[in-house]
């Protein structure tokens, strides 16, 4: 993995691979660690998380056997009920096996036991299930990817092989049905699909703070910014979709993200910052989480510790103009597993 990491810093950014779909849709089991990451806020009622990772396993890549530990993967499933402020969530992690816990090259269709998530022609169809819920979604989008960065090279710090290949897919139209605690719901919002692949994503950095928006005008806002251990900001980025007009990438420089509200988690005293001042190209904005309790203790799976949950997006006036989710990790135990 480093010798291919300084053969790529070899590389100008231009010079990286461009994306290409829907090849790029599908598993990359070469790289260093890859995610398919699914969020959505379905009405008032309900968000949900739905993250899928896999990482090289101790096996060799040209093992045989298929069921040697060529690959791992991990799935975390969170699910917050706005009504009663609370946050249910589970975790995996299995070894691949084929039709049991397996990605697919070529195109996204992601198996861990009854977690799924596949492209359709017009979307994704997605489930999942936790303690007391189980979900079934369809998701349907005419617009293409966001490529983030530059062309899906997305830049994640000073040096030239601290990048990732990155993508979204923001507005999903969302028909879901929910089986909670035995009562079935049928529940309709928008969704957010990232899908992340990389060989050297963080460096030295101990944590990021990321936020995904779906706006009410029908476009989209990516912010992001990594952290170093003194918790000082290491690298930032970011992108802006406009209904009609080109998508829009920024660099470390236009993105500023500053918390002005903490909360304390009462389970494992780690403080989360769950309001936030924003600047960037979209504005000067604030950030404010749904409710604060959405901490995800996923330390049987990752080993982590991080925070992920639905947050309002507010202009300046403090009118709400966007719904999505913030992700905050770094802030209690190890650094993330990236």
């Amino acid at each position: 993995m480093k010798r291919r990491a300084l053969l790529l810093a070899a590389l100008p950014l231009h010079a990286h691979a461009a994306l290409k779909f829907p090849h790029d849709f599908g598993a990359h089991p070469q790289r260093g660690i890859e995610w398919w990451y699914l969020t959505g806020i379905l009405g008032d009622r309900m968000g949900y998380q739905l993250t899928f990772f896999s990482l090289p396993g101790t096996a060799a890549a040209d093992h045989p056997s298929g069921l040697a530990a060529k690959q791992l993967m991990l799935g975390h499933v969170a699910l917050s009920d706005l009504s009663t402020r609370k946050q249910r969530h589970t975790q995996r992690l299995l070894r691949a096996l084929p039709g049991v816990a397996q990605t697919q090259v070529g195109d996204c269709d992601v198996k861990l036991r009854d977690w799924t998530l596949k492209r359709t022609a017009d979307g994704y169809r997605a489930a999942f299930n936790g303690p007391g819920f189980a979900m079934q979604l369809q998701l349907t989008t005419p617009e293409p990817p966001v490529q983030q960065g530059d062309a899906g090279i997305s830049r994640k710090g000073s040096d030239a092989d601290q990048f990732s290949h990155y993508y979204s897919r923001p507005q999903l139209a969302t028909q879901a049905a929910l089986t909670l605690d035995g009562r079935a719901l049928r529940l309709a919002g928008r969704s957010w699909l990232d899908h992340e692949w990389s060989d050297n994503y963080l460096g030295n950095t101990a944590g990021w703070d990321w936020l995904g928006i779906n706006l009410d005008d029908g476009g989209a806002l990516t912010l992001f910014q990594l952290r170093r251990a003194d918790g000082s900001r290491d690298w930032a980025g970011g992108s802006q979709r406009r209904p009609g007009q080109p998508d829009r990438s920024f660099g470390a420089d236009e993105v500023d993200m500053t918390p002005i509200r903490h909360w304390t988690s009462p389970v494992t005293g780690g403080r989360w910052p769950v309001e936030w001042r924003l600047k960037s190209p979209a504005g000067e904005l604030r950030l404010a989480a749904a409710f604060d309790a959405q901490e995800v203790d996923a330390r049987r799976s990752s080993g982590l510790v991080y925070w992920e949950g639905v947050a309002w997006l507010l202009d300046a006036g403090g009118r709400r103009i966007g719904a999505g989710y913030l992700e905050l990790t770094g802030y209690v135990g190890k650094p993330p597993l990236v």
